[in-house]
């Protein structure tokens, strides 16, 4: 059975099976066959916008977000909310133009402009690949804290984990069930810690349109670390490989994308709140580790276990995202990696595993190399595709593309590009 793009209503997640989903991550199939037929129509936007704040939500972010409470206090709601209204306008953006043309960035890239796809292919891989490494040390993290395992011991099987969730035979099914179930555990879990420390709301809720202290450089920060390299890709490369493409779907997409965005939110929010609350209590945290410090000094021992839980939870859903993704770019290679996706992502995870055990250590220079090369992706992918929508309607079947969407879009990309800028600087000290 194929779904077309004049599906009806769609069932619940979770719906009964309907066919065979050989292919890897339940996309695995070539060109133009037919998508997961297991998947019905509101699972496959569900898991899309689960995939992208998954993938968003990782050991940076969690780490991000407690720095800069520590730092700014309140005043970090404000940075919140602006680069919140960021990654909406990115995301709409980039999901739109990916999903009503139905083709993956890399594709359309080559398609403006021949061989920019493998350059945003090849950029996007790199930066995947060592920021894979930063997340499998992030699941060693969790279940050092959580078990007090070895933390190569708790990455190889983190690792193992992941791999198994590609080898099942209905691979898409898994991983859009994995990544929701897991994002929900992370955001009850957070709940509950932020309703333990009592947070200063009201003071939050003031600072959030009126800050005492704004900080561009945490904005722009934010940003690259919820929109950059693979992420900002994650959602509507998955929305392509379950078969959605068109202008009929463009309400749906446009949901879907501020969906993910303000699920990435709602986390960063609780998380702020959790932590607010210890540190306005006088707490000071542990700069080797702030996050683990913060859950700690809210509830001792329990804490220390919960920040294990969220650490594992958001590191493994990251190395999921960052696997299939990176994948997904690779296509741009050939049919052959359609052909057996599954086990080139299992391979990704494999490599990255082993790099990690190997260095035997945190990969704080890759991580900062990572960071780099994700400020590079986001403007060059962006600029292309907000090409597309203002020059190459051919490309979108003709789609009149929103001149407003446009607009917000072409403001966001003039800040990628000083995020851009930031991290050549960056690369250029990381390497004098």
């Amino acid at each position: 059975m194929t779904p077309t793009p004049a599906e009806p209503q769609p069932s619940a997640p979770g719906g009964p099976p309907g066919g065979s989903a050989s292919g890897a991550a339940g996309a695995a199939l070539p060109e133009g066959a037919a998508p997961d037929a297991q998947l019905s129509g509101r699972s496959k936007f569900l898991g899309a916008m689960f995939l992208m704040a998954t993938s968003a939500i990782g050991p940076g972010f969690i780490t991000q977000t407690t720095t800069f409470t520590a730092q700014l206090g309140a005043a970090f709601a404000f940075a919140i909310l602006v680069s919140i209204l960021f990654d909406i306008a990115i995301q709409l953006n980039v999901w739109r133009v990916i999903g009503v043309a139905g083709r993956r960035a890399q594709d359309l890239a080559n398609s403006v402009l021949p061989g920019a796809g493998y350059v945003l292919a090849a950029l996007d891989v790199m930066g995947g690949l060592v920021f894979n490494i930063g997340n499998l040390a992030g699941t060693s993290l969790g279940l050092n804290a959580i078990f007090g395992l070895d933390v190569r011991v708790g990455a190889s099987i983190s690792a193992c984990v992941a791999i198994a969730i590609f080898l099942i035979r209905r691979a898409g099914v898994a991983m859009d069930r994995v990544v929701v179930i897991l994002g929900v555990v992370m955001i009850a879990l957070t709940v509950f810690v932020a309703v333990k420390t009592q947070p200063p709301v009201g003071e939050a809720l003031r600072q959030t349109v009126a800050p005492d202290t704004i900080s561009f450089l945490v904005i722009t920060t934010l940003i690259g670390g919820t929109v950059g390299g693979y992420i900002v890709y994650a959602g509507a490369h998955r929305l392509v490989d379950n078969g959605i493409k068109g202008a009929e779907f463009a309400g749906q997409i446009a949901r879907s994308s501020i969906s993910g965005v303000l699920i990435t939110a709602v986390m960063r929010v609780l998380l702020f709140l959790a932590v607010l609350g210890v540190v306005a209590g006088g707490a000071k945290l542990d700069p080797a580790n702030p996050p683990g410090s913060a859950f700690q000094h809210a509830l001792g021992r329990g804490g220390e276990i919960l920040f294990g839980v969220i650490m594992w939870s958001a590191a493994v859903t990251s190395v999921i995202g960052a696997s299939y993704t990176s994948t997904s770019f690779l296509k741009v290679l050939g049919s052959w990696v359609t052909r057996w996706e599954r086990w080139v992502v299992c391979g990704f995870i494999l490599v990255s595993t082993v790099v990690l055990l190997v260095a035997q250590t945190t990969p704080v220079k890759l991580l900062i190399f990572a960071g780099a090369f994700n400020g590079l992706i986001l403007p060059f992918g962006l600029g292309i595709l907000l090409w597309i929508a203002a020059r190459r309607g051919d490309l979108l079947g003709g789609y009149q593309y929103p001149r407003w969407l446009l607009s917000v879009g072409v403001i966001a990309w003039i800040l990628t590009v000083y995020l851009g800028f930031d991290s050549l600087t960056g690369i250029q000290k990381l390497f004098s």
